[in-house]
């Protein structure tokens, strides 16, 4: 049952002259605004990591699994305290208790920093030692050029800089304090505005609190956007002359809160009673079938959310070509919006239409096919792979290659002692990229022009051309037009998703409530929480990043002599490899759904039957009765 001083605060509330009534109205509406503002600092620091997962593997030298598990390391700190936070929380001051949680995450914010203002600054590339301040382009090797000499000089810059391989740590470390800081928000914010909002009112508020959220999201990736555009050492690098380098609540305290003060305290001395209440509660809860069928079917509908939002922007870098700032700030100020609005609207919907329970599952089920629908146009969006000598064509140029690991060198290039792991792409007129001008079998330079060409590639011919002079131009060659087109296409495909699957997000919140005993809804909003942090959070950016990695044509090599981050994917096993696991999750969260109405049907079913049945009893007992006393 609800806590006795809740239930006290309410009934206070309902009797107390319009004065005292006003003073109450006005602190729920302070702590609204305080939830809100919560809601948007966590959302937009989420937003800032998820979208720059490319750069964190870039900066740290790291593959997609390692950033995934980054990512996942919120997730981890949240698991550690959601269930507690959840349950014994709901018996403390619950305003206080989510204030001292945004000051954690505030600090674990500050340590996510660090690792900037404490490492060297930044190479773009360890594989070679760049230097393009100097006065020839020597370090971006060419044909017939000593490669091993080049290497060698780097050994000693690669060993004194292999204590900094690690300090990634900081990252995973200070995100997960910002996971645990964040635990309280969420659950016990949301079960607040559920005892305290007038009757019928808190599917509004929690549809409004969602869609004032997004904000955090839109902010924060536009500041990603605009800080993608920044070279890493801001201040003291101009890269076009060289590559080196809380809101609180608190309102009045009335009797009724002195009250539920002194009954915390009187709690905190109970703990063993507490302790065998929650095992208890939690037993409860995990006994519902119906709790059950929908916590497994949230489990993977957010597998598949997180998994997707993690990678989303990778996705984009690499599948069209689309720079990091474009991708933030097309996905972040259109798409968020469209979810923000998405929500408003199906919160607004339930309380229009007065949706049953039944009635709110068969909405979410007509939301998710729909979604899974139009989800599958996204595959007839994927990309041809990049022409790439020596990963997908041969470096003559002439033939696909069925493998890209191990191609063999070609007449063009066999003579010019060329290092095959160095990765510094030039474009050939020809349409192809060569992982290096040396492959390329370029014999000489630009030298300091900008912007920087190689000259006599003998790998670059183009048809009915024998006697050209073949060039190539640094960085890799552009998407075709077609690729371009798909691109834009895939954005009004996200735009429509995120509009359809939002309209369901209150109802999911809801049912969660709905479906356990009222005195159990913060301990089942936070086990529901714990299970999809846990199973989904922390792993579903794992595996997802692993199956991403095994689609790597190309890895760098980081500080330490290692594979570092992957430099160019095969476009059509990424897309077909990330596309169709979120799409699997998505299928079998319809077959839940399926499952889950049918489970509702039934227990309704047999509450009316058992309804009637009392109905006749007393019936037959109130005709009995009369009979009796006629007589």
């Amino acid at each position: 049952m609800m806590d006795q001083n809740q239930h006290l605060n309410k009934t206070a509330e309902a009797q107390s002259p319009r004065k005292s009534k006003s003073r109450c109205c006005n602190g729920f509406k302070m702590f609204l605004a305080a939830l809100s503002f919560s809601f948007i600092c966590k959302s937009f620091a989420a937003a800032i990591m998820k979208s720059n997962i490319t750069q964190i593997e870039r900066r740290f030298e790291i593959p997609s699994s390692i950033a995934g598990l980054i990512d996942g390391s919120f997730e981890i700190g949240n698991l550690l305290v959601i269930v507690f936070v959840s349950y014994f929380g709901s018996k403390l001051h619950r305003p206080k208790i989510i204030g001292i949680g945004c000051f954690i995450m505030g600090t674990g914010s500050i340590l996510t920093a660090l690792p900037h203002f404490f490492m060297k600054s930044y190479k773009f590339s360890e594989e070679t030692n760049m230097n393009l301040s100097s006065n020839s382009t020597s370090s971006l090797s060419t044909c017939q050029i000593n490669q091993h000499l080049l290497l060698n000089n780097t050994s000693s810059e690669i060993l004194g800089k292999e204590s900094e391989s690690y300090t990634w740590v900081y990252v995973l470390m200070g995100n997960m304090l910002r996971g645990i800081g964040e635990t309280p928000i969420q659950p016990l914010g949301i079960s607040y505005l559920d005892d305290f909002a007038e009757e019928g009112d808190s599917s509004l508020y929690l549809g409004s609190l969602y869609a004032i959220a997004m904000l955090g999201p839109i902010l924060g990736f536009m500041l990603s956007s605009v800080s993608a555009k920044m070279y890493v050492d801001v201040g003291y690098v101009d890269p076009k002359k060289e590559r080196k380098v809380s809101a609180s609540l608190h309102v009045l305290k009335t009797k009724e809160e002195r009250i539920q003060m002194a009954s915390s305290t009187n709690h905190g001395q109970n703990v063993t009673e507490n302790t065998t209440d929650f095992f208890q509660s939690l037993k409860s809860i995990l006994t519902n079938p119906l709790y059950v069928i929908f916590l497994v079917l949230t489990l993977l509908k957010s597998s598949a959310f997180i998994g997707a939002l993690t990678y989303i922007f990778k996705y984009v870098e690499q599948q069209y070509d689309q720079p990091a700032s474009t991708a933030n700030m097309v996905l972040g100020s259109i798409t968020i919006p469209t979810v923000a609005t998405g929500m408003f609207i199906g919160g607004y919907t339930i309380k229009k239409f007065k949706l049953t329970l039944l009635g709110n599952a068969k909405y979410l089920l007509v939301i998710n096919i729909l979604s899974f629908i139009l989800y599958l146009l996204n595959f007839a969006l994927i990309c041809e792979n990049r022409l790439v000598a020596g990963l997908t064509v041969t470096y003559d140029g002439n033939n696909p290659v069925t493998s890209h690991t191990n191609v063999p060198l070609s007449y063009c290039n066999s003579h010019c002692n060329c290092d095959e792991s160095q990765w510094e792409p030039v474009c050939g007129n020809n349409g192809i990229t060569y992982m290096s001008p040396c492959l390329a079998g370029c014999k000489s330079s630009s030298g300091n022009k900008k912007p920087l060409v190689f000259y006599n590639c003998s790998c670059v011919e183009e048809p009915g051309f024998q006697n050209i002079n073949n060039s190539v131009n640094l960085g890799t060659c552009p998407r075709d037009d077609q690729c371009t087109k798909k691109f834009y296409i895939y954005i009004l495909v996200q735009i429509l998703n995120s509009f359809i699957s939002s309209l369901g997000t209150t109802s999911t919140v809801m049912f969660v409530f709905k479906n356990v005993q009222p005195e159990l809804k913060s301990l089942a909003l936070g086990f529901q929480s714990l299970t999809v942090r846990a199973l989904g959070g922390i792993l579903a950016p794992i595996y997802f990043g692993a199956l991403i990695d095994k689609a790597c044509m190309k890895w760098s090599i980081n500080n330490s002599g290692k594979q570092g981050s992957c430099r160019i994917y095969n476009s059509k096993l990424y897309g077909n490899t990330y596309l169709g696991l979120i799409e699997s999750f998505k299928f079998l969260t319809l077959i839940l759904y399926i499952v889950f109405i049918y489970a509702m049907k039934k227990k309704y079913q047999e509450k009316d039957t058992k309804a009637s049945e009392n109905e006749r009893k007393a019936a037959n007992e109130a005709k009995l009765e009369f009979l009796n006393n006629d007589g």
